[in-house]
């Protein structure tokens, strides 16, 4: 199971104050992207509880706490911070009470207070887990964004990938990966982003690794994004069958960490203008995004003549 851990996911924030616990204590596992606010658990109902999940404290939460007997507190709090507890964050800049700070003192246990509000905070924890727990795999290929579409275009090694890249950031796109793309399962979307090391670099055989953001202007690249479209690149074999009329039953998908993506098989041979038929297919998709199919409206006025002849 992928983990990260409290010091990960708060060291490059400055809306997060540690009030107890040392720099042991942030290397705590946190293995779920779901919060706790924990109304049932302050009320001693343990039963169904995750203790794997940051506990956030808001503003009735404290309240409840503040109606507590000592004694209540001091029986409720070491049962809900626990070993598997990874912390606890308190909103709206209100207090740590007295005895939780106390026992989470005693037990190196690290609480943070945030002066956000309790849903932002939930919604930035939340975002940051299922970045940093995600599912991902590597997959070999480049991957733009060609009219707000992110698009990998994938092939056999040789057959031009980054050189039909490099003519598609010059007609105005945007890179993000050359060579080898991060893919991370975030929701039901699939997310991908460069290796730090290739980060706006792009390698043309014959020249070498150039540095796009540096040739073309830091709006020629952009850190990640969604992938909507998968183009394979393959060369022409004169044989086989390619899609044509476009209308075919089973299009084609691939399968990325349980999503499905479509996908477009572009035959590659001399004479063929790569950049301009990617971007084809690119404004195809979004036209039948927006429920136009050219493929469709071809079929139909085909049928209507052939009914129109038969009548006559």
């Amino acid at each position: 199971m992928k983990s990260t851990t409290v010091k990960r996911l708060f060291n490059k924030s400055e809306d997060y104050v540690q009030i107890t616990g040392n720099e042991e204590s942030l290397e705590r596992l946190v293995l779920v992207s779901e919060v706790n606010r924990p109304g049932f658990e302050l009320a001693g109902f343990f039963k169904h509880s995750d203790f794997r999940r940051i506990i956030i404290f808001g503003e009735k939460e404290i309240a409840f706490i503040n109606e507590m007997s000592d004694e209540r507190q001091k029986e409720i709090f070491p049962a809900l911070i626990n070993d598997l507890v990874p912390c606890i964050v308190i909103c709206k800049g209100l207090e740590c009470p007295a005895i939780l700070k106390d026992i989470a003192a005693a037990k190196n246990f690290p609480i943070f207070i945030s002066q956000l509000p309790t849903g932002r905070v939930s919604n930035n924890l939340i975002n940051e887990l299922e970045e940093q727990l995600a599912k991902e795999t590597l997959m070999h290929g480049v991957f733009l964004n060609i009219y707000g579409k992110g698009v990998i275009i994938k092939g056999d090694s040789g057959i031009g990938k980054s050189e039909i890249a490099l003519e598609l950031v010059k007609r105005g796109h945007l890179l993000i990966a050359d060579d080898a793309v991060e893919l991370y399962l975030i929701g039901q979307r699939i997310v991908g982003k460069a290796p730090e090391v290739l980060k706006s670099l792009l390698e043309i055989r014959g020249i070498g690794v150039i540095d796009v953001s540096k040739m073309f202007g830091i709006s020629s690249v952009l850190e990640r994004d969604n992938v909507d479209l998968i183009i394979q690149l393959d060369r022409w074999v004169p044989s086989r069958e390619y899609t044509r009329v476009g209308v075919e039953e089973n299009e084609a998908v691939e399968d990325i960490l349980g999503v499905k993506i479509p996908k477009v098989v572009v035959p590659v041979s001399s004479g063929r203008s790569m950049a301009v038929i990617i971007e084809t297919a690119v404004m195809n998709m979004r036209l039948r995004d927006n429920g136009i199919d050219s493929s469709k409206e071809f079929v139909d006025r085909i049928l209507k003549n052939i009914d129109k002849n038969s009548k006559e």
